[in-house]
């Protein structure tokens, strides 16, 4: 089969970045189970196991899709008619009423299921890109890893939470600078910076960490810092939003729409999740009990680029022969009265 992968940013990713990332990991992956990928990306974009047409943003995107592909699969929005087989995935939270396309796929159950869809592939990460985890080395403080930059990411409540701990913690993905502008916290001198970071300096990090400590304010629509922590044997301290109960393994509210439904903890062999934040910090206090080598074993089992590119295949083969995945086109209205951050208490 060949696959176009579209997306209006270039590749590869050298810092930061999920979507970038992940559509590389999928087409690696596909080129791999010996499928033909193209990709189309912005000017500037280089691959070597893939051809790259440079995407024209004042070209119709249907006069740019080659036409020996079997299947152009989309990770940004389109709006414009596309007569030929497609497939979008949507990566974020969309907050305005909108209509998906039929062939639209989610990156998690909570997420499909919050935008009224059902369609939906977890992302998976590449194991090259990290290296062999040492889950038998000395643990010496924990870790946040996201773009901190974003209040519903919450480093705030990451730093409070290390420190009731009496934890140190390395913040990936943040600065002090995050914190101008009047915000009036107090940094523990047990709290550690590191701007946004990736490849093999985010890798050492999450290496010698104890665990990661995720208490988002939204509903996460994946979290590739969730997967990527449990790769090196890091378990999960966060709260129990989006996408969170799903990626370690519960059941808990996956299909809850409504916020005020998230309420209880979640216990996992590979985490704890909970809306009180003693309850965190209590957790935390006891990360030596995971299993890092569970934590590393799941993760390379149920989050592997591989496995993406297994469940985007069937789906390609789906609307390939003409059918759709979901039987009309999905009508989405955000839920009403919802509030700006979720609860942290």
């Amino acid at each position: 089969m060949k696959i176009l992968l579209a997306n209006n940013t270039t590749i590869p990713v050298h810092a930061y970045g999920g979507t970038e990332r992940v559509i590389w990991w999928l087409g690696k992956a596909l080129v791999q189970m010996g499928h033909e990928v193209v990709y189309l990306v912005k000017k500037g974009s280089t691959c070597p196991f893939a051809e790259v047409l440079s995407l024209d943003d004042k070209k119709p995107l249907a006069q740019q899709i080659p036409d020996s592909v079997d299947v152009a699969h989309f990770h940004f929005e389109v709006r414009e008619p596309l007569d030929r087989p497609v497939l979008f995935t949507v990566h974020g939270n969309s907050n305005e009423a909108k209509t998906f396309h039929p062939n639209t796929v989610w990156v998690s159950r909570n997420h499909a299921y919050r935008h009224g869809g059902s369609a939906f592939v977890h992302n998976g990460i590449d194991p090259d890109d990290y290296g062999t985890p040492m889950l038998d080395n000395r643990r010496q403080y924990f870790h946040f890893l996201a773009n901190a930059a974003w209040r519903v990411k919450n480093v705030r409540g990451a730093i409070d939470l290390a420190t009731q701990a009496d934890e140190r913690l390395h913040v990936i993905g943040g600065s002090r600078v995050n914190f101008r502008m009047g915000l009036r916290i107090t940094i523990s001198p047990n709290v550690r910076f590191h701007g946004m970071l990736g490849g093999d300096g985010k890798n050492a990090i999450i290496q010698a960490s104890k665990g990661l400590v995720f208490p988002v304010l939204w509903h996460e629509p994946f979290g590739l810092a969730i997967v990527e922590s449990l790769f090196f044997g890091c378990p999960v301290f966060g709260t129990p939003y989006g996408s969170l109960p799903e990626l370690l393994g519960s059941n808990a509210g996956s299909a809850n729409r409504q916020w005020s439904g998230w309420v209880e903890a979640v216990h996992s062999e590979f985490g704890f999740l909970s809306n009180k934040k003693a309850e965190i910090v209590e957790a935390i206090r006891e990360a030596d009990q995971y299993d890092r080598r569970r934590c590393h074993e799941y993760a390379v089992a149920n989050f592997s680029a591989q496995r993406m590119a297994q469940a985007y295949l069937h789906y390609y083969e789906k609307v390939a022969n003409g059918e759709t995945l979901h039987a009309e086109p999905i009508v989405f209205e955000p839920e009403a009265n919802q509030p700006k951050f979720l609860p942290l208490s």
